[in-house]
């Protein structure tokens, strides 16, 4: 009689590992800066030759597979919704929620940084320093913002007229796009049986990128031990103390947007406990502090919002594959705040009217900003430049920059399944009453 097997030992989930090489990279990273200092030749090599390049190269194995994830996710979760018309309503449920949420993150940023002022309070040889220091990114931030596309052929430069070329350039609007069309003709020609095969080739690549990004995901607790350390070790506590009315700005207005409006989307437009809620989508939320990227972060958004929130994939895969790049509001709010921080800061008095243009040009810039660390920088600098603050003063924030990217990022992921959330409600083949039942009870 042979001996019965002892039952395996639970695996710690993902997240918990991510927290721990989150926790771990911070603490050693700290040590090594207040204990050798940033400029220590054992600490430049470390970070120079193996956490940077480590975390690095996870970045791009996910922006590898971002492209035929998001391409084959949009065009699958399209067809599943079976006519134009449940398109349609999901689409403009969708924007809706985008321009309205994004709307109010920009106004509670607007309001606490004409309440607090942190511009007015920055030690001017400091500011200087840091000027200084960060002229030569600026710089080249400030080309790039030059470079952008603006009103009528930002618009244009959606519908691409080389698919492959706006791929390789990353021009993550444009693929959505495509995507997005290539949905609609399978919804209009799905008697064809050249159709069922074509979506049947797409789902496949959608499952395959999702395999292969699974693997990928099992090295995040390391990378992100890599982030923490190379943050903690080069930079410390002291850029944070010295820009610290303006990133204590930043995270309250970020934390009010995350706290008090995304619960009232859930309890109130989605029938969510909130509790619930963001106890399900911790992984992602780790994911996405860590990475600073909302794009690096859509694999992990996807599987969440199938296997802890339950939705259903024909409205998660689309509303998170948009999201990733198009409802951006914490990325609307940061935009919104460091313009009016720059501003006070070199003395520039905005206007209602003008304010209110930095509102407006704030949500159309949290949709089309790429979901990339930093991506929002040469928004701010273009935005800077049409209120006459000088676009050089972003590298008076650039020192800060990767640690309210980690913080604005969360917030845009976070949105991403609230939104998911709020839109899959009353959808065909959604268990509303369930799910509200259950998160009540949670």
């Amino acid at each position: 009689m042979s001996e019965p097997t002892p039952p395996s030992k639970p695996r710690l989930p993902l997240h918990w590992k991510m927290l721990i090489g989150f926790v771990a990279g911070l603490v050693l990273g700290m040590a090594a800066y207040y204990g050798a200092g940033a400029d220590a030749g054992w600490v430049r090599t470390l970070t120079e030759y193996v956490t940077q390049p480590f975390g690095t190269l996870f970045l791009r194995l996910i922006f590898m597979l971002v492209i035929p994830l998001l391409f084959s996710a949009l065009v699958v979760g399209v067809a599943e919704m079976g006519d134009i018309r449940s398109l349609g309503r999901i689409g403009w449920k969708t924007l809706a929620y985008t321009v309205i949420v994004s709307g109010i993150a920009v106004v509670i940023g607007l309001v606490l940084v004409n309440w607090f002022r942190p511009g007015d309070g920055v030690d001017a040889t400091v500011a200087q320093q840091m000027l200084t220091e960060g002229s030569g990114r600026a710089q080249a931030i400030v080309s790039s913002s030059a470079e952008q596309s603006g009103g009528l052929n930002m618009l244009l430069s959606i519908v691409p007229d080389n698919v492959v070329g706006a791929a390789a350039s990353n021009s993550i609007l444009a693929v959505m796009f495509f995507a997005l069309m290539i949905g609609i003709g399978v919804v209009m020609t799905r008697e064809r049986e050249s159709t069922g095969v074509l979506l049947r080739a797409i789902e496949g690549l959608f499952e395959v990128s999702m395999t292969l990004i699974g693997l990928v995901i099992r090295l995040a607790p390391y990378a992100v031990f890599c982030f923490m350390f190379n943050l903690a070790a080069l930079f410390g506590w002291d850029l944070l103390v010295r820009l610290g009315a303006y990133v204590g700005v930043v995270v309250l207005a970020l934390s009010i947007h995350m706290i008090v409006v995304y619960s009232v989307a859930l309890k109130f437009f989605a029938g969510w406990s909130p509790l619930k809620f963001f106890r399900g989508v911790q992984e992602a939320m780790v994911m996405a502090f860590s990475t600073a990227s909302s794009n690096a972060t859509l694999p992990t958004a996807l599987r969440v919002a199938d296997e802890q929130l339950h939705l259903p994939t024909k409205v998660s895969r689309f509303v998170l594959t948009v999201g990733a790049t198009a409802n951006q509001n914490g990325t609307a709010l940061f935009e919104g705040v460091t313009v009016l921080f720059l501003a006070q800061f070199f003395g520039v008095e905005l206007n209602l009217m003008q304010q209110l243009t930095v509102m407006f040009v704030c949500i159309l810039g949290g949709i089309g900003t790429a979901g990339v660390p930093a991506g929002s920088l040469p928004v701010v600098a273009l935005i800077c430049g049409m209120v006459g603050v000088p676009p050089e003063g972003i590298g008076l924030i650039l020192g800060v920059d990767r640690f309210l990217d980690m913080c604005r990022t969360t917030l845009n992921v976070t949105g991403d399944l609230v939104a998911a959330t709020v839109v899959a409600r009353g959808e065909d083949g959604t268990p509303v009453e369930a799910l509200a039942t259950d998160s009540t009870a949670a």
